[in-house]
């Protein structure tokens, strides 16, 4: 038995045709006015799950890269932070030099005596260094002041600096998965526990008792001890040189990282625009041809059989 072709056939089938060229010209309009091949779930549902990962892994490694750059700041602050201490250490080792000369009258050391009360105070200053509001040389608690500011001119018997000791712990910066690093030199390594014999507030302290009683022996005691802390603050600052280092190549890989993911993200995502103007214009071509098409068949009316 033959299917009888209806006019209402050929009219519904000829607009599905019609209404499946708009859909994919107007697939070919969006991707060329967003440049992108997915623009809806459903226009790749594979793609749109690595496109998805690709993004996850884009924003991970931009947080990561936001810590290297604090990494590197707080590394950066460290470092200044421990050549101020050397600096002031280095003049304080002049001053002993000069004050160990027995042939310094009173007057003479009393000057030195002054100096070295200042250079005190600026170690003070040098160790309650703050680095976005946190004081970096109080292990993890950068929300308290390590050292007192107690002056030697201070003679209230307030405690001074030499008595502090600062928190120990590390203030560890995840910089990538699974690699986590401390960041912080803590004021004990660096400038000496309460305990150490050569705690660089101690010596000053006595380096500055022992000026002002006019004891050249006992200025000349305090050489030794001024050094080994200078070694000990150079430590520190190649500690600090390393860190700085790995902070660096790390920060490089994930530059590398980066420009890979965007890659990969593109060619999950972005349309290829020369292919996406070629398909554009054929579907148009094609939407015109089958408009062209359907006015010649909708055209014809029971008058025109009955001519």
């Amino acid at each position: 038995m033959s299917l009888r072709v209806t006019q209402s056939m050929t009219t519904t089938q000829m607009l599905g045709n019609l209404n499946n060229n708009l859909i994919r010209m107007n697939a070919m309009q969006n991707q060329l006015s967003t440049g992108r091949k997915i623009n809806k779930p459903s226009d790749d549902p594979v793609g749109i799950t690595y496109s998805l990962r690709y993004r996850g892994e884009l924003n991970a490694n931009e947080q990561y890269t936001k810590n290297v750059d604090s990494a590197s700041s707080w590394l950066d602050n460290s470092d200044t932070v421990l050549d101020s201490a050397n600096t002031v250490l280095q003049r304080i080792r002049e001053l002993a030099v000069q004050g160990s000369n027995s042939s310094n009258d009173q007057t003479a050391l009393n000057s030195i005596k002054n100096e070295v009360g200042e250079l005190y105070s600026q170690l003070v200053d040098v160790g309650n260094t703050k680095f976005n509001g946190k004081y970096i040389l109080n292990g993890q608690k950068t929300d308290v002041q390590p050292y007192s500011k107690v002056d030697l001119t201070d003679t209230s018997g307030a405690a001074k600096a030499y008595t502090n000791n600062t928190d120990t712990g590390e203030i560890p910066f995840e910089l990538g998965s699974g690699t986590t690093i401390p960041i912080n030199i803590t004021g004990s390594e660096a400038l000496g526990s309460s305990t150490d014999d050569d705690n660089a507030f101690k010596i000053i302290q006595d380096l500055y008792d022992a000026l002002g009683a006019g004891n050249t022996t006992g200025v000349s005691a305090t050489l030794d001890r001024i050094d080994t802390r200078m070694n000990k603050i150079l430590e520190s600052r190649s500690q600090v040189g390393a860190r700085t280092n790995r902070v660096d190549l790390i920060k490089n890989r994930l530059s590398d990282t980066n420009t890979n993911l965007e890659t990969l993200k593109s060619n999950a995502e972005d349309a290829n625009m020369s292919e996406v103007i070629i398909n554009l214009q054929t579907s148009e071509n094609v939407y015109q041809a089958s408009l062209s098409t359907g006015s010649k068949l909708i055209q014809s009316s029971l008058v025109d059989y009955l001519k």
